[in-house]
């Protein structure tokens, strides 16, 4: 068998059968008066998810879309195959570039940009080869038989990308795409370089020292007493939600609803929580992605794995020394602390403070992720 083998997006259609037939049967329940998103998934919103799933939303039309791209599962080792999008770039000089989503993402995150970083508008726009790989235990990746943290999955994205032929690539990552970026930094012989848009793993030391990171540092944490509860579920006990989810798929939607909007630029006290900034199509892509695979419970693992490895510090006296740039979206999760902070574990050659957006940027603001990638490509 070949290490990389071509492969079509199936529909599953025994499984959307099943999943419409619970999504028609769900039965609503009260909420707190004028509670919006303040509670978690706010009810008007999910009734009109289940009215657009019921009556508009086409998967099979959604799939085809997906399988316009080319797609391959890799075998990656520790008897694991990969899925991924390899999209050639047919520009001389294009380099290899390795997009990497994160939960409760997928691929859908970099859909409509892949063509455009294959072929640029322009004659002379730096031109990729486009990788971009599901996760190990998400969508159409394997199953590994025990949670992997992203140190582990860093390994299998950098041994992906030697299957493939490359023996340099660019890197880009937000969420746990981060997270994996900065291990690749630090283990890899292959990156050449690091595009960011999320700041998770950082140098054991992160005591602030200047007024400005003990502001980010208390922004942070609130951030993080406000938003964070689903990562130490699914960190500590992600079998238990499992039981609940695999059994629900409006459970799953408004776990995931509440993430694109409390994670995006469209609340944290400006204008109040409002819907999700994406349309309905691509966000029940991206659910129906987890639910006709079955991989809502398996895709939490690698919470499990973070934890299992030792959290999000670096090893004492480590640092990335990979030229990175650090895309900063003002109202991410993951937002990035002042530039000399991230320069204690990181060797940081470019740092673009975004006038506009949050946590699910390649979605939210294509245009500034793109600009700001192809800009720090052109200089490496």
């Amino acid at each position: 068998m070949s290490p990389a083998e071509p492969f079509t997006v199936p529909v599953h259609a025994d499984e959307a059968a099943w999943i419409r037939d619970r999504v028609a049967a769900y039965r609503f329940f009260d909420e707190p008066t004028a509670a919006g998103w303040t509670c978690g998934a706010n009810r008007d919103y999910m009734e009109r998810l289940r009215r657009y799933w019921l009556e508009t939303f086409d998967w099979p039309a959604a799939v085809a879309r997906l399988n316009r791209h080319p797609h391959f599962r890799v075998d990656v080792g520790d008897g694991l195959r990969l899925h991924v999008i390899h999209r050639l770039s047919s520009r001389p000089g294009a380099r290899p570039l390795l997009v990497a989503h994160g939960w409760p993402g997928s691929i859908v995150e970099f859909d409509a940009l892949i063509d455009r970083l294959a072929e640029p508008e322009v004659e002379d726009g730096p031109a990729f080869h486009v990788i971009a790989p599901s996760l190990a235990g998400y969508a159409w990746s394997d199953k590994p038989p025990a949670p992997l943290g992203p140190r582990a999955m860093a390994g299998l994205y950098d041994r992906l990308m030697g299957v493939l032929g490359y023996d340099r690539y660019l890197y880009q990552g937000g969420d746990w795409g981060c997270v994996i970026g900065g291990w690749i930094g630090l283990d890899s012989t292959r990156v050449a370089a690091l595009h960011l848009s999320g700041y998770s793993l950082r140098s054991a030391d992160m005591r602030p020292s200047t007024p400005d990171e003990v502001a980010w540092l208390t922004k942070a944490q609130k951030v993080r007493d406000r938003e964070t509860a689903y990562l130490q579920l699914q960190g500590t006990k992600p079998q238990s939600l499992a039981f609940a989810m695999m059994d629900s798929p409006m459970g799953v939607a408004a776990w995931f609803a509440e993430k694109f909007v409390g994670w995006s630029d469209v609340g944290y006290g400006r204008n109040g929580y409002v819907d999700p900034p994406f349309s309905f199509d691509t966000m029940l892509t991206n659910i129906m992605i987890y639910l006709t695979t079955r991989s809502f419970a398996t895709a939490t693992w690698i919470y499990k794995g973070l934890f299992d490895e030792g959290g999000f510090a670096m090893p004492a006296g480590r640092r990335v020394e990979v030229p990175t740039a650090c895309a900063a979206f003002p109202k991410d999760l993951l937002a990035f602390p002042p530039r000399a902070m991230v320069e204690r574990g990181y060797n940081v050659v470019r740092y673009t403070e975004m006038p506009r957006g949050g946590h699910f940027a390649s979605l939210e603001e294509p245009e500034l992720f793109l600009a700001d990638l192809r800009a720090f490509a052109a200089e490496r």
